[in-house]
């Protein structure tokens, strides 16, 4: 009986503790996975923030719409406009508004491997265009 009672009183087995071990080994590892994502999804929301600013700023550049394409890079974002005139059968109907166009412009932004994002807007413009494409 007193060894029953020594042994009890001994302290934890040696497979207590490692399965002790075992379970925050395991829970350590889900903590720091979770982590790991929220900064990967943080990034992904940055650079999906900053291609949404370059389109806004490439779609609002142009001042007098003129049909074209160009493109560029900034800071590891690709980005590509281009302007076309949609046709408004409505515009026609008198001399008046016969002088207005419309213009659809596109502004696609790539980065990364296979990320992407696209605007598109449509404007309207009196004016006669100048000669040598899209002003900025």
């Amino acid at each position: 009986m007193r060894r029953r009672a020594l042994r009890s009183e001994a302290g934890f087995t040696l497979l207590e503790v490692l399965v002790a071990f075992t379970i925050l080994c395991v829970a350590v590892i889900a903590v720091i996975q979770g982590f790991a994502q929220g900064l990967r999804l943080l990034r992904a929301a940055g650079d999906q923030q900053m291609a949404v600013l370059i389109a806004d700023q490439k779609a609002r550049e142009v001042i007098i719409p003129v049909e074209g394409r160009e493109g560029g890079n900034e800071g590891g974002f690709d980005w590509e406009r281009t302007i076309s005139v949609v046709s408004a059968p409505d515009l026609t109907r008198t001399p008046a508004s016969a002088k207005w166009h419309v213009f659809q412009i596109d502004v696609t932004v790539r980065w990364g491997e296979k990320r992407r994002l696209e605007i598109v807007t449509l404007r309207t413009s009196a004016e006669k265009a100048p000669p040598g494409g899209v002003p900025k």
